[in-house]
Formats: C-alpha cells, structure tokens, sequence
C-alpha cells in the first residue's frame, strides 16, 4: 500500500495531481521560508525539500508496512537570477507584468520525494529533490491591459503575478518545457519518477 500526501495547499497541485489518477491527503507545510541558496534552481529545490521534510516529520511512526510519499514542490519565476514571488499588493502585481510582458522568463519549479515506510526513511535514495525549468514567452501588454488584468485579482496569489491557465493565457505567446511546471507542479516528471521506483 501507497500514501501520497502532498505538503501545499495550492489548489492548482492538488488539480494536477487528481488529474494524474492520485488519491492523496493533504497536510500542508507551515513554517516560514528560509532561503540560503542564490540561484532560482536552488532556492526552489531547497524551498521543496523543507515542506516535505517538515511534513514527513508528522508521519514518522505512523504506520506499519504503509510506504508514504511525501511531496513538496515550490515554484517561482525568474528573470536570471531575479525571483518574483507572490505579489503583495496590486501595485506590486502591475510591477512585476510590467518587467515580465514582451519577453522571456523562466518558471522553476522544485520538487522533493520523501518516501518512507512504517515512517523511517531507510535510505539516502529515498529522498529525492529536483526541478523543471520552462521558459516563458510573453506578447506585449499596455498599461491599461495590465490594469485590467490586476483588477481581476487572479495574480494576487501566483508567483510571477500571473496564471498561464487563466486570464493570462491571452498574453502567453509560446512556451519551451512543461506547460504544467508553470502551472506549479511538472506532474509528467513526478509521475515519471513515481512510475520508476514502482510507487504506483
């Protein structure tokens, strides 16, 4: 026996992975972000791994012959090495579309694997972390077109203050990677990792 319980409550991730076939819990991670790493690639991998580690603590002991899954994923967007996170306020949203729109940026998403059984993770390859980069390409946008958008309040909580899945999706010129790790999980490479080690 399986259990998946992803460390986010993002609704997008819980999307995707329903989408992929899994039934899973959700017990979302709670402490505070810190960051010790530099690059985008990095910082994502590193932010993943401390959701799922904190949420793997809750499951130690839990029970006996059950492997758990743990996922914890992070995503942010990038212009080289300058993270947009979530916007904190509209005129922190109108920003950030304003450095993104007419041109190329990246979206990285970390994700981390703790897989564990009867609680005990039993070896070092049972830990896995990694991330998926793909490049956006955005049409131009006027401020009144930004405006608008912004008004809408759908940037409010997605990193880079847009949601490709959304009302943003007209201003996407094209894409290079996986579209769903600008989503916020690139669930064909976690199901692949999945698929591998025979964990569904």
């Amino acid at each position: 026996m399986t259990r998946y319980v992803l460390a986010s409550a993002s609704p997008r991730r819980r999307e995707l992975l329903t989408q992929a076939g899994l039934t899973f819990e959700i017990l979302p991670a709670q402490r505070e972000e810190i960051l010790t790493k530099v690059s985008p690639a990095d910082i994502v991998e590193e932010l993943s791994y401390n959701k799922a580690a904190e949420v793997a603590e809750c499951y130690k002991g839990y029970d006996k012959n059950v492997t758990t899954v743990i996922i914890g994923a992070d995503t942010v967007v990038a212009i080289g090495n300058e993270i947009m996170g979530k916007p904190k306020d509209q005129a922190d949203a109108s920003a950030m579309l304003t450095r993104l729109q007419g041109g190329t940026h990246q979206v990285f998403t970390g994700v981390t694997l703790i897989i564990t059984e009867s609680g005990q993770v039993k070896q070092k390859q049972e830990i896995l972390t990694f991330h998926e980069k793909t490049d956006v390409q955005m049409y131009p946008m006027t401020p009144e077109q930004i405006a608008a958008y912004v008004a809408t309040g759908e940037p409010m909580d997605k990193a880079g203050a847009y949601a490709i899945q959304g009302k943003c999706a007209v201003y996407i010129k094209g894409i290079n990677g996986e579209y769903n790790n600008v989503v916020g999980l690139p669930i064909a490479r976690l199901m692949q990792e999945l698929f591998a080690r025979k964990l569904v």
